[in-house]
C-alpha cells in the first residue's frame, strides 16, 4: 500500500507540474479505452454492461494489470442505456451490438428560429427536447412525468455506479485522482450546440448561408446556456471544462472566422476570467486554424485528432498544454518496434519544454482496433523514455485570470428556471435554510436536460 501511495503521489505531481507551469519529472501517460471495449476486453456481453455497469470491475481490474497508464484506463461512460431508453430517445439510441450512435438528427425547425433566439430554454424544453425524446410527450403528462423521473433516476444510479468502479481502482493502483470534486465541467460551443441535436449537420450548414444573421443571433443566445452548462461548482487550477469541438473543419475559414469562433473564444474566456480552465478535443485536422487556437486563454489544454506535430509544438507548444495525435490506427497496422519509435518521436518534438501529456489521437471504438501488445509497450515506452533532465524549470507562458475581463453574460432566464428569489416570492413561507437545497435541485435539473442535448 505504502509504494501504491507513493506512485500516486508521483502521479499527481507530474499532473499538477503541468497545470502550474513547471515541467514534470517525466511526460504524464493518459490512456483509457471506452466501456464498451472494456466490456469486450473481459469478454461480457456490452449490452449487459451498459445496463449493470458493476460487473465489469474484474474487467477493469485486468486492464489496470495490463498496460501502463497514469490515470485510471476506463470503468465510466457518458451513455447509458436506463435513461435514453426511459425517455425513448432519437438522438443517442443503441444498437444491438451494444454500442451507441449518433444518428443525424434535428431537434428545432428553420421557422424557430425566431422564438429559439427570443427564449431559448424555453424553445429548447418545448420544441427541441420532445422532439429527441419521445416520452417527453406534451399531450400525455402523466407518462411523461414517470418516464422523466425514470430516466434522471437511472442516470444518478449509473453514473454513480460508473465513479464508483473508478474509485476503487484508483485507490487500489494508485492513479492519478483528477482535480477536486465538482471542480470539472462539460458543454460545446454554442455553434456546435445549435448544429448538434437543433439542426443538425446538413441543416446548419445550409443555415450558414441562407441566414447567417440568424445563427450569429442564436450563438449568442444559447451563449448562457452553454456556459452555465460547463461551469462547475468548484474552480480548480488541476481540472478543466471539457469541450468537443465538432463543426469547425467542415466550414469554410471565412464562415468559421465569422459565425463559429466569436462566441467559442468569448465562452473561454469568459471561464478563464473566473479561474476556469478548458480542455478542448480539436476533432479532425485544425492545422489550419492553429493561429486562432494561439489566441486562447494561457494553459488551454488542446487535444488534437490528427495535424502536423511539430508544427503545432512550434505555434502553440510554449502557451497551451498540447496532448492526442499519437494516432491509434498506428497501434493496429504497425510493429511493435515501429510502434514505439513512433512514441519516442513524438516525445522528442512534442514533450520539450514540458506543456505536454501523453495521449492517443483517439479512443477505439472496439478493444479490437487496438493490438493490446503494442499499446502495452508505447506506454511503457513513455513512461521510461519520456523523463526531463530539466524537472522543476518553468514552462513556457503563465496563466494569470486578470488578463481576462470578460464581459458578464446575460443570466438564464426563463418560466423553466426559477431562482431562489422567485422561489421565494412565490412560496413566502419557505425557510431560508432550504436555499441550498431547493437551488441545487434547480441546477441538477437544468445540467440533467442539457447534457440530454449534449
Amino acid at each position: 500500500m505504502t509504494d501504491v501511495k507513493a506512485l500516486q503521489q508521483e502521479r499527481i505531481s507530474i499532473f499538477y507540474d503541468v497545470y502550474d507551469n513547471k515541467i514534470p519529472k517525466r511526460v504524464p501517460v493518459n490512456l483509457s479505452i471506452p466501456f464498451e471495449a472494456l466490456a469486450e476486453f473481459g469478454g461480457i456481453n456490452i449490452v449487459e454492461a451498459q445496463w449493470n455497469p458493476m460487473i465489469a470491475e474484474g474487467a477493469l481490474d485486468k486492464l489496470c494489470q495490463t498496460i501502463y497508464t497514469d490515470v485510471c484506463p476506463g470503468g465510466s461512460s457518458l451513455r447509458y442505456p436506463s435513461y435514453y431508453q426511459a425517455l425513448e430517445s432519437q438522438s443517442f439510441v443503441m444498437g444491438s451490438n451494444g454500442f451507441f450512435q449518433h444518428p443525424e438528427v434535428v431537434g428545432m425547425l428553420p421557422e424557430e428560429y425566431d422564438y429559439l433566439i427570443e427564449k431559448p430554454y424555453d424553445c429548447l424544453l418545448e420544441k427541441v427536447i420532445p422532439r429527441q425524446y419521445k416520452a417527453l410527450n406534451l399531450e400525455d403528462p402523466v407518462n411523461m412525468a414517470i418516464s422523466f423521473a425514470k430516466s434522471i433516476l437511472g442516470y444518478n444510479n449509473d453514473m454513480m455506479l460508473g465513479g464508483t468502479l473508478m474509485g476503487k481502482m484508483i485507490e487500489k493502483y494508485g492513479y492519478y485522482p483528477g482535480g477536486p470534486i465538482a471542480s470539472g465541467g462539460f458543454t460545446e460551443a454554442p455553434f456546435d450546440f445549435l448544429a448538434d441535436q437543433l439542426r443538425s449537420f446538413k441543416g446548419v450548414s445550409m443555415d450558414v448561408r441562407r441566414m447567417p444573421e440568424k445563427v450569429a443571433a442564436a450563438c449568442e443566445a444559447l451563449y448562457p446556456i452553454v456556459l452555465k452548462k460547463g461551469m462547475p461548482k468548484v474552480v480548480s487550477n488541476y481540472s478543466q471544462v471539457f469541450l468537443p469541438l465538432h463543426m469547425p473543419t467542415f466550414m469554410r475559414e471565412k464562415d468559421f472566422e465569422k459565425l463559429w469562433w466569436p462566441s467559442f473564444k468569448k465562452l473561454l474566456e469568459e471561464y478563464a476570467s473566473m479561474g476556469i480552465h478548458c480542455r478542448i478535443f480539436c476533432e479532425d485536422n485544425w492545422d489550419r486554424y492553429l493561429d486562432y487556437l494561439y489566441d486562447l486563454p494561457t494553459d488551454t489544454v488542446l487535444q488534437f485528432e490528427y495535424g502536423t506535430p511539430k508544427l503545432i509544438k512550434e505555434k502553440l507548444g510554449k502557451k497551451h498544454i498540447i496532448t492526442g495525435l499519437f494516432p491509434l490506427t498506428y497501434l493496429k497496422t504497425h510493429t511493435k518496434e515501429e510502434c514505439v519509435n513512433l512514441a519516442k518521436e513524438y516525445i522528442d518534438i512534442l514533450a520539450p519544454g514540458g506543456k505536454y501529456i501523453f495521449m492517443l489521437d483517439k479512443n477505439p471504438l472496439s478493444i479490437n482496433d487496438v493490438n493490446m501488445e503494442n499499446l502495452i509497450a508505447v506506454a511503457e515506452t513513455v513512461r521510461d523514455y519520456g523523463v526531463y533532465s530539466n524537472a522543476g524549470e518553468t514552462a513556457g507562458m503563465q496563466f494569470n485570470k486578470e488578463d481576462y475581463k470578460a464581459t458578464p453574460s446575460r443570466p438564464l432566464e426563463s418560466k423553466y428556471f426559477k431562482t431562489w428569489d422567485q422561489y421565494k416570492a412565490a412560496n413566502p413561507e419557505v425557510s431560508d435554510f432550504g436555499q441550498e437545497k431547493l437551488q441545487g435541485f434547480e441546477e441538477r435539473i437544468f445540467q440533467y436536460l442539457m447534457f440530454l442535448l449534449l
